[in-house]
């Protein structure tokens, strides 16, 4: 369960803010903190996944010089997080003096603060055989008791406190990236890639398919020279007895399993396409699948891995 709060309003003057501080606003800058074993490190993969930058146990100190840089480096440091735990705290305590200064320099930060009940953290410690890192000589529930105290002002400060208590692992990335992603970010997306089997399989292949129960047309004079991209080719390829069920069964199951690669937080699903070669069979395959799972509304593209080496 979550709960979401509205910012504050913008702190400092506005018009004493020049072009290049309010370009600054264009970058998206998350600030990431909360309990001990609440799930930060998880936030801040789903972060990841959905393309920002992130900087992990960053001093408060630094927060400031962190968000110039990213605006400084432009493109995908556009989009950053900083995630902050009590070790950052070793450096500064002034979390909020930190987000005002961000705010004056004209960035726009949102706060995340993870969250779990004590009961919950406690088993979450205990079934890792860790120590609490405030707990000292004393108990679990000490640590938590000292870290909640240290983190009272940063809880009030947040744009968003996300309760962990009874998420999963995948159930608080998907809230993660639903707040933060965007549905392009979140989409699974698949890449066709040919192969020849004389060079290897792909070591990076999720499904691997075997084009070579179809004629080949290197033993075709005219067609030797050409490869799978060229209509000739392909349409001899997928003129053979079986090469559109062949199609249609790979897009049928790619297409039945992507919902529950999604769901798993998958996010790159490579189909492998193999023949001999990898210039004619493998590559015609390839081109249509990928055309047939973009038709079906899936993100797919077509790469062949060895078309050229002959």
């Amino acid at each position: 369960m979550s709960e979401a709060r509205t910012a504050g309003g913008r702190i400092g003057d506005p018009s004493a803010v020049d072009g290049q501080l309010a370009a600054e606003s264009e970058t998206t800058l998350v600030v990431v903190t909360g309990v001990s074993g609440g799930g930060r490190s998880t936030v801040a993969r789903a972060l990841e996944n959905v393309g920002y930058y992130v900087v992990d146990n960053l001093p408060q100190a630094l927060m400031l010089d962190m968000a110039e840089l990213a605006f400084k480096a432009g493109g995908a440091a556009r989009r950053t997080a900083m995630v902050l735990d009590v070790r950052s705290r070793a450096f500064s305590t002034d979390l909020a003096g930190a987000i005002r200064e961000l705010k004056e320099r004209g960035f726009s930060p949102r706060v995340v603060f993870v969250d779990a009940d004590d009961e919950v953290l406690i088993r979450r410690f205990e079934s890792v055989r860790r120590s609490h890192p405030l707990q000292g000589d004393g108990r679990l529930a000490d640590g938590i008791a000292v870290e909640r105290g240290l983190l009272e002002e940063a809880r009030d400060l947040a744009d968003v406190i996300v309760d962990t208590s009874h998420l999963n692992v995948n159930q608080l990335r998907r809230r993660i990236e639903e707040l933060f992603g965007g549905e392009d970010a979140r989409r699974l997306r698949v890449t066709v890639l040919s192969f020849g089997f004389k060079y290897g399989l792909p070591p990076d292949a999720d499904f691997v398919l075997d084009a070579r129960f179809l004629p080949n047309p290197y033993w075709v004079p005219e067609l030797r020279e050409h490869t799978g991209r060229e209509e000739a080719v392909s349409a001899y390829v997928l003129g053979q007895e079986g090469a559109d069920a062949f199609v249609t069964s790979y897009a049928d199951l790619v297409n039945a399993t992507t919902i529950g690669f999604e769901r798993e937080g998958k996010r790159y699903l490579t189909v492998a396409v193999g023949c001999t070669g990898g210039k004619h069979r493998s590559v015609a395959i390839a081109e249509e699948l990928a055309s047939r799972l973009r038709h079906s509304g899936l993100a797919a593209n077509a790469q062949h891995r060895d078309l050229g080496r002959e």
